[in-house]
């Protein structure tokens, strides 16, 4: 008997720690209480001051967790385990979201400062009239690169990167849009374009640049373009930023050919547990005073027109991050090319990189 006894101890302890498990597990995975608030994000792309002033506003404690791509997002939210409030993806990627129905429409009526966005960042083609996205960041692709190092050396034009001179100094970004894409642009082709004979051009056109090739980086080209110890990067503008600031020998230009406009986007996944904190977050993060905080401290470029008298000129003129309406008129938003076309995109980029090891 005793031992029974202590066998059902053991089993009632063994449940307990499990629910614990499961509960703290649950929490983590974005499963968010009444007075709580689950934010899925890219890393470091948050002024994490702001989540302890929105708790003291509203009451409301903010979790948040990170993802490093949107596929990773993705694949997070269709699993169905991970009930997150608030998620912040890119544009093909609300557009691919919305189209498996993973989105809840917004009530517009709930984020009255709205208002305070630019008119020329809202009713893009990848979200019509705005129904599932809220701009959050926005920017460019662009060459990032040493005027030290590379005194006598101008970018205007992707094709600049091929000179031979630049023999093992050019970091890459790994990503297969982004890689292919700029081949593409090279050829004066769409960064959306699969025609099958224009991808395998750019490809050709890729390899040529192999031997200028220093490496295909991540988050990595940051610490690399800041400490010299790479001359030229390509990079999205918020990077370039944020490291030209640290490094005044470094400059930053969008090819006259044209390149991505990007965009990053708070959404609501058809998952959420607390719709009601998500619609008081987002309202927060796009009052004026508390998204020029934001654009400051991420570096990245707001869409938030009347955040823009809050924040410093030198930021807001600087027409590098900032570009005008004419500026962006040779610039493309990524389209959801649909998983047959992003395979093709990825088997491409895949052979490029295989050949540069």
């Amino acid at each position: 008997m005793k031992k029974l006894t202590q066998a059902m101890v053991a089993v009632i302890i063994a449940c307990a720690v499990l629910g614990i498990a499961i509960y703290k597990l649950n929490h983590a995975q974005g499963y968010a209480g009444k007075n709580t608030l689950s934010l899925y994000n890219w890393g470091d792309y948050i002024d994490e001051s702001l989540l302890k002033d929105f708790q003291k506003q509203t009451g409301i404690k903010v979790v948040l967790e990170t993802f490093d791509s949107n596929e990773a997002m993705l694949t997070k939210i269709q699993q169905g385990g991970s009930n997150y409030d608030i998620a912040v993806p890119s544009e093909y990627m609300v557009n691919k979201m919305a189209e498996d129905n993973l989105l809840i429409p917004l009530d517009k009526s709930k984020i009255p400062n709205f208002k305070n966005l630019d008119s020329r960042f809202l009713n893009l083609p990848f979200d019509p009239g705005n129904k599932y996205s809220i701009p959050y960041f926005w920017g460019t692709v662009g060459i990032a690169y040493n005027k030290k190092m590379l005194p006598d050396k101008n970018f205007n034009s992707w094709e600049d990167l091929w000179d031979p001179a630049l023999k093992n100094d050019i970091l890459l970004t790994d990503g297969s849009r982004e890689t292919i894409g700029m081949g593409l642009n090279a050829l004066g082709y769409s960064l959306n374009d699969t025609n099958e004979k224009h991808l395998l051009e750019a490809k050709a056109k890729l390899d040529k640049l192999m031997p200028n090739v220093k490496a295909i980086v991540g988050d990595e080209a940051r610490m690399l373009l800041a400490n010299n110890e790479a001359p030229v990067s390509i990079c999205w503008s918020g990077v370039a930023s944020e490291i030209l600031d640290e490094n005044p020998d470094l400059d930053y230009v969008v090819p006259k050919e044209g390149s991505n406009l990007w965009f990053d986007n708070i959404v609501i996944p058809k998952t959420a547990k607390n719709k009601e904190a998500a619609y008081k977050f987002i309202n927060f993060i796009l009052d004026a005073k508390v998204n020029a905080q934001n654009a400051e401290y991420v570096t990245y470029s707001t869409p938030n027109k009347a955040a823009l008298k809050y924040m410093p000129k030198e930021m807001t003129e600087d027409k590098r991050f900032y570009p005008t309406p004419e500026m962006t008129k040779n610039l493309e938003v990524y389209k959801n090319l649909g998983k047959e076309n992003l395979t093709r995109y990825n088997e491409l980029f895949l052979q490029f990189k295989m050949a540069t090891k």
